[in-house]
């Protein structure tokens, strides 16, 4: 998710500050499931899916098995080439593109779907008149991502995004049919996750900053993010733990102060790694921080940090860069899948 999409919406709220996934049986050909702490009705197996978001949601759709129930998806740009990667150019490359932009209401009825899998800033939008509450008056069932539901104050983010995570795995797997195969996906992050927990731990964990962009101000991730779950599964604190909220801005000398020990970047169009690491270079606040002067660097694709299942080949990539400059003790964890652009 880039920051201005995220900034168009800010003030956007999505139902009740609690947040699950559990979904159950209902009439022969629909199935309750609860997303933002609403229940919501939803054709099953869900014949045509508009999928929106940075990739994540695609990816679980991807990851359950589920890619021919697609009519439509856009946030591919940036995705593509990561999503192959794990589950095979072919099938990505058969994922029909609605639009490389934003998606607007008249493009999603275009692809004539009933379900959308989509979330606040990921798709769904007062500004573009794109909610699940005018989707629901069109005959379109509207899922909204865990991470991106709403607490009270504006905030994003109702549970920790881990467990996010597992109930948007299952919703999509009781969406589209494919509960099994839901079953397996989340059972492999765990197992994942449980290994890098259960490896040898740094005395004092490394800090590691989070830099989506920036250049007045940097756009990072807080308590709430996908990249929380990844830094504390790869043995490592998050320089903004602190902030109750998922994809946010901060100021340069919040950066300054939180001294990391990491800098982890989000790849994607519009600030290439190569600026970032540059604006850290010249900025004569950041230049002598340790991460810098030693170039303690990941760079990792949109859909690694941003919640879906590539976020466990994240917190494996992470572990191993740490490892990599004795940040943290050796574990024998080797990355499952090589994600960096």
């Amino acid at each position: 998710m880039s920051a201005a999409v995220l900034l168009g919406s800010l003030l956007v709220g999505c139902g009740s500050a609690t947040s699950t996934a559990r979904s159950s049986a209902d009439d022969a050909g629909e199935v309750t499931v609860s997303t933002c702490g609403e229940d919501v009705r939803f054709p099953s197996p869900a014949q045509r899916m508009y999928v929106a978001g940075d990739g994540n949601l695609l990816a679980m759709v991807l990851a359950v098995g589920a890619q021919d129930q697609v009519a439509g998806a856009s946030g591919t740009t940036d995705t593509a080439e990561a999503l192959s990667r794990v589950y095979g150019s072919d099938v990505v490359d058969g994922i029909p593109v609605a639009t490389r932009d934003q998606p607007t209401m008249e493009n999603v009825l275009a692809q004539r779907p009933d379900v959308m899998l989509a979330g606040w800033s990921y798709g769904y939008t007062e500004e573009r008149r794109l909610t699940p509450e005018l989707l629901s008056g069109r005959g379109i069932a509207p899922y909204v991502l865990s991470e991106s539901c709403r607490q009270e104050d504006g905030a994003r983010g109702t549970m920790p995004p881990w467990e996010a995570l597992s109930a948007d795995i299952e919703a999509v797997g009781a969406i589209t049919g494919h509960v099994d195969e839901a079953a397996e996906v989340d059972a492999d992050i765990t197992r994942r996750r449980e290994a890098l927990e259960a490896a040898p731990q740094a005395a004092e964990r490394p800090t590691v900053f989070l830099f989506d962009s920036g250049t007045k101000e940097i756009f990072t991730s807080g308590a709430f993010g996908g990249p929380q779950a990844i830094i504390e599964a790869a043995g490592a604190k998050n320089a903004t733990a602190d902030i109750d909220d998922t994809w946010t801005t901060v100021s340069w000398e919040r950066l300054v102060r939180s001294s990391p020990d990491f800098i982890a970047f989000v790849d994607y169009d519009g600030q290439t790694f190569e600026q970032k690491v540059e604006v850290l270079r010249t900025n004569p606040a950041t230049k002598d921080l340790p991460a810098v002067r030693e170039e303690r660097f990941l760079n990792l694709p949109i859909p690694a940090w941003t919640s879906s299942p590539l976020n466990i080949d994240a917190a494996e990539a992470l572990r191993a860069e740490l490892e990599e400059h004795d940040l943290v003790p050796a574990s024998g964890i080797t990355p499952e899948h090589d994600l960096e652009p």
